[in-house]
């Protein structure tokens, strides 16, 4: 019943009945039929009041609209201030609100989102707790796995793939929260248990993004309007503006004193069977007890990851064996990913795709002191030449040798992007090579490494796919390397 679905949602009845049987929710004029309420969004592009008639052609009897509209008596209008709110509610109840049936972990932040997430989920399902993940590298829970074109995808979608990890027995869901899903009204409705804020930089600011920093960090801090309790890195330069006005109960965690979850004696770890981090977490609920964890991932900004992931779970209830378990034995798809270590070198594959990530990861693997630090790159076709230049010169002072190559050219000319590279990295004076051939590439920088080689293979993580002229061909990085480094094996048995 209509009624029931507009429960929670402010609006005003223009015309028609409430007691109205429907079953469905669409903003898609497209998928118009009998017993679906359409939601009309104004948009930057498109306003879909424009395809009233045709929905009402196709059988819509219930509109949800933001402006003054002119239709039949017999169709239902009812009349909002935003309608990308009355999806997120109405997409809710649809479903039966599935949201409240789960343990629900927000994580936002500029970076790190990803990977934190997937530490929570590892720690949970290691205690015991079947949990879906939303984020970046899609949805999953259980077998089941559905790539997502939004780190937070549309409401709609959100409270579909929430229904399914009930049916599938799920008890908690952890989700990447992006700006533009609670700037867009994304995740209303949604009341998370736990809401943790990573860190925040200027990012994501431009048309059709953020107009400036104080918008972009405004849109973060809303996910606390909807949070029983949130875990904050106060390391971060910004924490008085973060937590300045923040209307739920906190925690900080980080290296300072001041954290309420704190991690000491801070080692890198490079042996050859594990290469990460070794710390302990001191929480000050519990001081009697200091936690020594083993983290399966290099980095320090995975010391914060890692913390903050521990903090939300030790919050939720899990028994620190079961996190000790998990951090140590993490496996997170192209994120610092370690995808093989020997005596001989280290492969590693991260998602670094412009220069603040390449720098960043650079830097810490200079931390683990390789012999020789190799890096394999290159950049995405139709998009900014600057991403080229700078992450060009980044690898030339940085990297010991570079190998330049392809990435998703898109309909550029690898030629020509590998052209604009190659002259940064010359006025740096740094080595390099050329293999315009991704997979050959890779498999050069495995069969010509060196005793000590750290090689990182960035720019694609997770991806398993390459764009060629609109077209995506299967390919994986991991996949590769595991490739090579068998090819190699065969030739030493030989």
């Amino acid at each position: 019943m209509l009624k029931e679905w507009l429960d929670g949602l402010e609006y005003e009845l223009v015309q028609g009945s409430l007691q109205v049987d429907v079953n469905e929710v669409i903003f898609d004029s497209r998928k118009a039929a009998p017993g679906a309420v359409f939601i009309c969004i104004r948009g930057s592009r498109v306003d879909s009041h424009d395809f009233i008639p045709q929905v009402i052609k196709a059988g819509v009897k219930v509109l949800v609209v933001e402006r003054e509209i002119s239709v039949p008596p017999e169709v239902t209008v009812i009349r909002v201030k935003r309608g990308r709110e009355a999806l997120a509610l109405l997409s809710a109840a649809r479903f039966g609100h599935p949201s409240r049936k789960l343990l629900m972990i927000g994580v936002t932040g500029t970076k790190g989102k990803t990977t934190t997430a997937h530490m929570i989920r590892a720690i949970l399902e290691t205690a015991g707790r079947k949990t879906g993940i939303i984020g970046t590298n899609g949805v999953s829970y259980g077998e089941e796995h559905y790539p997502t074109v939004n780190t937070t995808p549309e409401s709609y979608e959100l409270h579909r793939y929430f229904a399914r990890m009930v049916e599938a027995g799920c008890s908690s869901c952890v989700m990447e929260v992006s700006s533009q899903a609670l700037k867009m009204c994304r995740v209303e409705g949604i009341f998370f248990d736990y809401a943790l804020f990573t860190n925040i930089s200027p990012d994501h600011i431009g048309p059709d993004e953020h107009e400036d920093f104080e918008e972009y960090l405004h849109c973060k801090k809303q996910i606390f309007k909807q949070s029983r309790f949130a875990l904050i890195n106060v390391e971060d330069e910004h924490i008085g503006e973060i937590i300045k006005g923040i209307e739920c109960p906190w925690e900080g965690f980080g290296q300072e004193e001041k954290s309420v979850f704190k991690a000491e004696a801070v080692h890198y770890v490079s042996e050859s069977d594990f290469v990460g981090l070794e710390f302990a977490i001191w929480w000050k609920a519990d001081r009697d007890h200091r936690i020594p964890v083993r983290v399966n991932i290099p980095g320090r900004f995975n010391v914060s990851n890692a913390l903050g992931a521990s903090a939300v779970c030790l919050r939720a209830g899990v028994h620190k064996e079961a996190l000790c378990h998990a951090l140590e034995h993490l496996k997170l798809d192209g994120r610092m990913e370690i995808v093989y270590t020997s005596e001989k070198c280290c492969v590693i594959v991260d998602y670094a795709h412009n220069a603040v990530s390449m720098e960043s990861l650079l830097s810490t693997l200079r931390e683990y002191r390789p012999k020789r630090l190799v890096c394999v790159f290159g950049c995405g076709g139709n998009r900014s030449k600057d991403r080229r230049y700078s992450m060009g010169e980044i690898a030339g002072k940085m990297a010991d040798f570079s190998i330049i190559t392809a990435d998703n050219s898109r309909y550029e000319r690898v030629e020509d992007i590998m052209a604009d590279i190659r002259g940064s990295i010359e006025k740096t004076g740094g080595e390099f090579i050329e293999i315009p051939d991704r997979r050959d590439a890779i498999v050069y920088s495995i069969t010509h490494a060196c005793p000590g080689d750290m090689i990182a293979i960035i720019g694609k993580g997770h991806e398993d796919y390459q764009e060629i002229a609109g077209v995506r061909y299967p390919f994986l990085d991991r996949a590769v390397v595991q490739e090579a480094v068998a090819g190699l094996q065969d030739l030493t048995r030989q």
